[in-house]
């Protein structure tokens, strides 16, 4: 397979995939997610805890961040619950990024784009290994939950054998992202067993690995830019117009009665986050192919033509983003925002192809910033400046980059 990350998927195979796992993100499954981010954030605020035992720590954030996300969604999207003590869970991580590191490699060795020139190179073996390592821990994942279905004669997959349209579509809505590939390929085979693994693998990176990466910068962010998280004695507050992440939080997780509803009251920790992801992307560019000539001022792009959109520039173009390269989260003011260009901030991507877990994403972020801002301040180890990143699909430091825990007495 060559660099499937610039393949585009044909427009029909896309399309009906869609259709097929939409439910899976439906606003009536997300607080079951709800519960499932909060049950690993609390897991992972207590390994800090016992780590540092009442003192600081320094962690390497996407190592360990990386972990948690992984976790969540395979609980989440696949009805799976990680040990942490199986060899193949513990492969995975390193796995990805192998195969993300030799996917960028062969995108920049024009040589290498045919397969059959890769497979001499000692990097095919590197990345057949790493391949096996994927496919083995996905194909587990459904297995596993498949045997699950079995043992309960799919009574979870509420399946409706009376072709009821709106029946359907409320139990659909129950129905985890895994769980509608099953029930799509038991019920009129609308997706193969190779199909179903696929749509894991992608889920899989894109829920793990860009959820690292955007937590990685935006805790390094807010502990280099500590305002955030605390207030400075000469600011003051009003009620509901908090200034600090940490202030913020606690109004609504002192009482433990941290709701799905809470998540409205964040406020400023989203306008945080957004810009946050404004200045790091997680996923830094992204590949489209057009279906007409395109006229850009003095060049026209035939069609057919695969092409790149930078991302990262995309969201330092001074033309929307006055200062561009400063830390300011009030840009995503309502009143800050009015006018502003739709795609001048693209995060998830946009348009048709717009990422299907977004809502899913950003509650993740919100909760796990949320949990640890409220346990821990933060402090810079390595210097976020300075990070120098590496050509690979999702935003990465060539380092680690690490920062202080202070736990929170």
């Amino acid at each position: 397979m060559l660099l499937s990350f610039i393949k585009i998927t044909p427009r029909k195979k896309w399309k009906l995939r869609r259709k097929m796992l939409k439910p899976a993100f439906y606003l009536d499954i997300l607080p079951h997610y709800f519960t499932n981010i909060i049950e690993v954030s609390q897991n992972m605020v207590e390994c800090l805890k016992k780590e540092a035992d009442g003192n600081p720590i320094v962690k390497d954030l996407k190592s360990f961040i990386g972990q948690h996300t992984l976790n969540i969604i395979c609980k989440s999207a696949f009805g799976v619950e990680l040990t942490g003590k199986n060899e193949l869970e513990i492969k995975y991580p390193h796995a990805i990024h192998e195969f993300v590191r030799i996917s960028s490699i062969r995108l920049s060795r024009p040589w290498y784009y045919f397969d059959s020139i890769f497979a001499f190179s000692p990097l095919s073996r590197v990345q057949k290994e790493n391949l096996k390592t994927l496919h083995s821990f996905s194909r587990n994942i459904i297995a596993e939950r498949k045997r699950f279905h079995k043992q309960t004669n799919g009574k979870y997959l509420q399946i409706n054998k009376n072709n009821e349209e709106d029946n359907n579509l409320y139990s659909k809505k129950r129905l985890s992202l895994l769980d509608l590939l099953i029930a799509a390929s038991w019920e009129d085979n609308q997706i193969d067993e190779e199909g179903i693994r696929e749509e894991v693998d992608t889920f899989m990176f894109g829920g793990f690995d860009t959820t690292a990466s955007a937590l990685t910068f935006a805790l390094s962010l807010f502990a280099k830019h500590k305002s955030v998280q605390v207030m400075f004695p000469n600011e003051t507050i009003t009620l509901h117009d908090y200034k600090n992440i940490r202030d913020e939080v606690r109004s609504i997780m002192q009482d433990d009665n941290f709701t799905m509803s809470s998540l409205s009251n964040l406020s400023y920790l989203n306008r945080c986050l957004k810009e946050s992801m404004r200045l790091y992307p997680s996923v830094h560019v992204i590949f489209r192919k057009i279906f007409r000539d395109l006229q850009l001022k003095h060049y026209l792009i035939p069609s057919g033509t695969i092409v790149g959109v930078n991302i990262y520039s995309v969201h330092r173009n001074p033309k929307y983003w006055p200062n561009p390269n400063v830390f300011d989260p009030d840009r995503f003011l309502p009143e800050n925002s009015t006018g502003r260009h739709p795609y001048s901030f693209i995060p998830f991507s946009a348009g048709r192809r717009i990422c299907i877990g977004q809502n899913f994403a950003m509650h993740e972020l919100r909760l796990i910033v949320a949990f640890i801002l409220y346990h821990f301040e933060l402090e810079p180890v390595d210097e976020l400046d300075d990070v120098t990143f590496a050509a690979d699909i999702t935003l990465t430091p060539i380092k680690p980059l690490r920062i202080k825990f202070i736990p929170i007495s």
